[in-house]
């Protein structure tokens, strides 16, 4: 089992740890409910360093990533970040990922450079993909285990941040980042970004400064009570917003268009991966949908459930379910069929011997 940098710093903390891709991860310090409201009312930090980074650079470093991702990247202009998702040859997705348009100042005349940004159970699968469909003039270089990363998120996150850089924060939009010092360490990469949905920043980092911005950032927000957050968190949080989680929502076997991520399936920009097979399921429609859910009671329904129908039937599976610590009832998402995914309808969850009453409803939760 691997460690991030912060590792030690999070079990001294006395956090809950577990293994997660690979991982030893904290999941809870506080607990799952105070660490939700926390990032939802206020500021929290997660250590997200298990994540991947691979950097993308050279005369045709925008070809590749443009045929490897669904989303259109020639949009995006130095500074700007996208969510896309690679998708595999079958129609499935390989993985969803961030795309950040870096600046130019390393490269040869001519090379673009970019960032990928993936998730920790994918790295090394995500690698050989994309380098199997390398045959531009790029290349590929893997920073993952050189790269921490912290998201610092939440209302105030701007506020606690704000006394550790020179960088204008108000002045960064959602999905845009920059390069500055940050607590005294340079070259720190600050991005508006974040998969809360309580808005904050993510800084990308050397791994041997990791642990210097982590204390800095605690420092600062000391007075206004931040407090470390862990994947538990993370995972609610998500789940009220109705992101995807890869692994659970969204794998090699579900399409974009079947998963609500039509709005980054680009099917005008030109060939990609897939192409035609998206351009399909947008003609003829797909055969189910993921759709959100709210259940009557306090059970939770947990993914692998069975949803039917009224008549007991079944017509698809929960893939995420949480008790929602800002509703205080249970939510979920899962896939049904096409023909019974309309908000207001009724379902059942299949939990044993009991049948959970819910209810598709539009995402977010909240």
């Amino acid at each position: 089992m691997k460690n991030t940098p912060l590792t030690e710093k999070h079990i001294s903390l006395g956090a809950k740890m577990a293994s997660f891709a690979g991982y030893n991860m904290p999941i809870s310090y506080a607990g799952i409910k105070e660490e939700h409201k926390c990032v939802r009312e206020n500021v929290g930090v997660f250590d997200v360093s298990h994540m991947g980074e691979f950097i993308v650079k050279g005369r045709e470093a925008l070809d590749l990533i443009q045929k490897v991702t669904s989303n259109d990247a020639s949009k995006l202009a130095i500074g700007q970040a996208q969510y896309s998702c690679l998708p595999n040859s079958e129609g499935g997705i390989v993985d969803d990922l961030l795309i950040y348009r870096l600046d130019e100042d390393q490269c040869a005349e001519g090379e673009q450079a970019y960032m990928l940004v993936v998730n920790a159970s994918n790295i090394e699968k995500d690698w050989e993909w994309i380098n199997k469909h390398n045959d531009f003039d790029t290349r590929l270089i893997n920073i993952s285990d050189q790269t921490a990363l912290l998201a610092v998120q939440g209302p105030n996150a701007a506020q606690v941040l704000q006394s550790l850089t020179d960088v204008a924060l108000d002045d960064l939009a959602y999905y845009t980042f920059t390069k500055g010092e940050m607590a005294g360490i340079p070259n720190v990469l600050i991005s508006a970004t974040g998969y809360t949905g309580s808005g904050g920043f993510e800084l990308y980092v050397d791994q041997e400064q990791a642990l210097a911005l982590w204390e800095a950032v605690f420092k600062a927000g000391e007075a206004q009570g931040i407090q470390p957050i862990g994947l538990g968190a993370r995972d609610t949080l998500r789940l009220e917003k109705g992101y995807c989680l890869y692994g659970n929502d969204i794998d090699d076997t579900t399409s974009p268009i079947e998963a609500g991520l039509g709005w980054i399936t680009k099917t005008k920009k030109g060939e990609f991966i897939s192409r035609d097979i998206f351009i399909k399921h947008r003609q003829e429609g797909v055969s189910r949908k993921l759709v959100a859910f709210k259940a009557e009671g306090r059970r939770v329904p947990r993914q692998g459930y069975t949803i039917e129908d009224e008549n007991g039937k079944g017509i698809g599976k929960v893939t995420s379910g949480s008790l929602s610590p800002s509703l205080e009832i249970p939510i979920g998402m899962g896939y049904v069929t096409k023909e019974l995914s309309k908000v207001g309808t009724k379902i059942w969850i299949s939990v044993g011997r009991k049948r959970l009453e819910a209810e598709i409803v539009k995402a977010p939760f909240v």
